[in-house]
């Protein structure tokens, strides 16, 4: 009886199984994800295959040719000779305060803008938000005059070793000035951060300030103490960004500074070029070298920036 109850059972068919169909948008679209990351890769291996060749070899077989000798000199040679942790505090001196006071700034006026209602927030909203559509090149010559004729008053320096920071100016003026460089990347980047904060604030619901202002806290304990700690996701990835956004800056260090030893870093790649010759292999190592402080800070803040840009993507 068992054996003939157990063979109806195990003469089940069995459900066949569907091969999907591989369809020809799904293959051109891998295609084109593969050609887009080598399209995007290609420069970067670059620039690591030339920073490891010595330049003679370079210039006696070409850049298209099969490698002899492939060694570290060239790093460092650029990190001796043309003193890498001198203009790695430059740039640190410029970059970190700029953020620190770009997020404090932002987070201010998107906080003002979204947690409280008042007649013209929306207004000021779109003025900051529209500074970021301004081509910094179209007011190079007013922004060049005034940092001519801005005086801003010297309050001594603090120095270590070759390194000298001028409290607030050497030369009276805003212009050649660690401060006038910090300045005009807080007033070009608080545009973006505050329409990316914003955005995040207004998930957080507006209770929680008015909660607040019952039980006695002023404007500032509140931004402070309750806002802040919440944004605390969007404030780290608006961090990793504005980092990215000032460190790789050339344009205004180049214009605003005339001195090569206050220029940051990719500024002074450019002093790498010689009046005959240029050697394109110092200058791979260099700036691979120079990329190294952003990358340590994306995967510093890697978790925090995934999450600042999709938790504020959607409302409630």
């Amino acid at each position: 009886m068992t054996a003939v109850a157990t063979a109806p059972s195990t003469l089940k068919a069995r459900p066949a199984t569907r091969q999907r169909r591989i369809r020809p948008r799904r293959i051109a679209l891998h295609a084109f994800l593969i050609a887009a990351v080598g399209l995007w890769l290609f420069p970067l291996l670059w620039a690591i295959y030339a920073a490891l060749r010595p330049v003679s070899e370079t210039l006696f077989n070409g850049y298209l040719s099969w490698p002899k000798t492939l060694n570290l000199n060239n790093f460092t040679t650029f990190w001796t000779e043309a003193d890498l942790p001198y203009f790695y505090i430059n740039t640190l001196v410029i970059v970190v305060p700029a953020v620190i006071l770009t997020l404090l700034l932002a987070s201010m006026v998107a906080f003002c803008c979204t947690q409280f209602s008042w007649k013209f927030n929306l207004v000021v909203l779109m003025l900051f938000t529209a500074g970021n559509l301004l081509p910094p090149q179209v007011i190079i010559v007013p922004l060049y005059w005034v940092y001519l004729h801005t005086p801003i008053p010297y309050f001594g320096s603090i120095d270590a070793g070759r390194f000298s920071f001028a409290l607030f100016s050497d030369n009276g003026l805003l212009y050649d000035q660690y401060v006038g460089i910090i300045l005009i990347h807080v007033v070009f980047q608080t545009g973006f951060a505050t329409f990316v904060l914003s955005n995040y604030m207004k998930t957080i619901t507006k209770e929680i300030t008015e909660s607040a202002l019952v039980d006695g806290a002023n404007v500032l304990r509140i931004w402070w103490s309750v806002i802040l700690p919440l944004c605390r996701p969007a404030l780290a990835a608006m961090a990793t960004l504005l980092f990215t956004f000032i460190y790789n800056d050339f344009f205004w260090a180049l214009v605003l500074l005339s001195h090569g030893n206050k220029r940051p870093i990719t500024s002074a790649l450019n002093n790498l070029q010689g009046e005959f010759l240029i050697n394109y292999n110092l200058i791979a190592a260099g700036a691979l070298l120079a990329a190294i402080p952003p990358i340590i800070v994306f995967i510093a803040l890697q978790k925090h920036f995934v999450a600042g840009l999709t938790l504020g993507s959607t409302k409630g």
